[in-house]
């Protein structure tokens, strides 16, 4: 279940990506924190005990929403706008 639900801005177009392997959608503009929780309900797990988190103050000063992209970089999911054909993972 995602833990957010678009309410408003529907009509933008589509960007496709990858998550943990899977296809999923966001739309143009969307930060990757929201293209991430519109499809579920965590960006990842944390590595130290193993908890899910979903970000904290959301404008990129506490590090709590950083992810990993399939070749390993690391980034800020607040911060940074997901493009066509980004290959996340969360765990």
């Amino acid at each position: 279940m995602a833990l957010l639900q678009r309410v408003t801005e529907t009509h933008r177009q589509t960007v496709d990506f990858i998550l943990d392997g899977q296809p999923c959608q966001a739309l143009i503009g969307d930060t990757v924190l929201t293209a991430v929780l519109t499809q579920r309900n965590r960006l990842r797990i944390e590595e130290f005990n193993g908890t899910p988190r979903a970000g904290f103050c959301l404008m990129g000063a506490c590090q709590d929403c950083w992810m990993r992209t399939e070749d390993g970089a690391r980034l800020r999911a607040c911060s940074t706008f997901i493009t066509p054909g980004m290959r996340l993972v969360s765990v």
